[in-house]
């Protein structure tokens, strides 16, 4: 099963990489860079695997540069709190 299959799954993998990635002392700009980067390959490369990636997708690709960073900043908020913080 792929991480892209359960949208909790995603969640917590997002989580996971967002703790490595300031556990590392990534900056906040360079992780909101990042997760905008993120999110226009999988709007773009990636097929939805679940209805939550499929909304995603499509606010991605109706949205502006400025919305879609609005978005990728939404994202990393959602899942500061999720996977594993150690």
């Amino acid at each position: 099963m792929s991480v892209l299959d359960n949208f909790d799954s995603w969640k917590d993998f997002l989580g996971d990489r967002l703790h490595q990635a300031k556990g590392q002392g990534m900056q906040e700009q360079a992780v909101s860079e990042l997760a905008y980067e993120i999110g226009g390959y999988l709007a773009n490369s990636v097929d939805a695997k679940n209805e939550q990636e499929a909304v995603l997708r499509d606010l991605w690709n109706v949205a502006d540069e400025k919305e879609q960073h609005a978005i990728a900043n939404m994202m990393v908020k959602m899942v500061q709190n999720e996977g594993n913080q150690g």
